[in-house]
């Protein structure tokens, strides 16, 4: 093992433990936690399959066998609630990653570039930024379909367009700084000066960023699902869920609580997270970026 890999092991085990000693860290890692074994783990352990229907018991109230009742069409809600996060964890934990990176990257150097292409490209995430979250989501996927492979690369997209401003301002931060401006005047490339020295000093806003990110995808991901351009029936997805039982809310509330809390839940965990790791790491997360 070498010297830098050893130092990088030790720095990540303490941010970690400084992570889980605040009382926000602590309860948001154990939430997120929770529901990543919830999500591995579940087929093994649900009482019934999630596509079994019975209709003698539709709306059924919370009981010894079914602990969180039944929906509309005689399906346990446990079962479909323990399993309703499992497509959204995979489809947004891949996504998160991947719009941190190109939207981070991008940035980056737009950070270091300045000049008429950060200017263009700035002015062209303001529009995108201008329009309601949802909508061109719903373009792309109206027109290419709802399956993981399209709903994955246009979430990653779309959300990594506001990353883009972070690591931007973030990045200025550091170019404004002497040892960048020594580097150039080695000579050293761009792509030496964003990775030895501007990359190593925005990881840590682009951490939280991307935890930040990442419970909005959640977000976005349930709300597509609500919407009927996310999960496709009879798979289970908390967003489905709430759109189907909200119809009978009056007669049979679980059907919309039970995912409702699911959701809720997971997203408070990573926000909490978000939040220690940011005070972990001495972070200000009102800070303004730069325009």
């Amino acid at each position: 093992m070498s010297a830098l890999t050893a130092t990088r092991r030790r720095r990540a085990g303490a941010l970690l433990r400084d992570l889980v000693a605040r009382p926000s860290g602590a309860i948001g890692v154990a939430l997120v936690v929770a529901h990543a074994l919830m999500a591995l783990f579940s087929p093994w352990l649900v009482p019934y399959d999630y596509k079994a229907m019975e209709a003698t018991i539709t709306l059924a109230e919370p009981s010894a066998a079914h602990w969180l009742g039944t929906d509309h069409l005689g399906r346990d809600v446990l079962t479909r609630v323990m399993l309703g996060g499992r497509e959204a964890l995979v489809i947004t934990g891949i996504a998160t990653p991947v719009a941190m990176l190109w939207g981070g990257l991008a940035g980056i150097w737009l950070g270091l570039r300045g000049g008429w292409p950060d200017e263009v490209a700035m002015r062209l995430v303001d529009a995108f930024l201008a329009l309601p979250g949802i909508l061109p989501l719903l373009v792309l996927i109206t027109v290419f379909g709802t399956g993981g492979e399209v709903l994955l690369p246009t979430l990653a997209f779309f959300f990594g367009i506001p990353v883009i401003r972070v690591a931007r301002a973030a990045a200025h931060e550091v170019v404004a700084r002497d040892f960048v401006a020594a580097a150039r005047a080695r000579g050293h490339a761009p792509l030496d000066i964003v990775r030895r020295e501007i990359l190593p000093n925005v990881t840590d806003t682009l951490l939280v960023e991307g935890a930040m990110r990442w419970s909005w995808m959640l977000l976005g991901f349930s709300a597509l699902s609500f919407l009927g351009f996310g999960v496709a029936p009879p798979r289970p997805d908390w967003g489905l869920m709430i759109s189907d039982a909200r119809v009978y809310m009056s007669l049979a509330p679980w059907g919309v609580i039970a995912p409702v809390l699911a959701l809720s839940t997971l997203i408070i965990g990573i926000n909490l997270t978000a939040d220690a790791l940011a005070g972990a790491l001495g972070l200000d997360r009102g800070r303004k970026a730069v325009i």
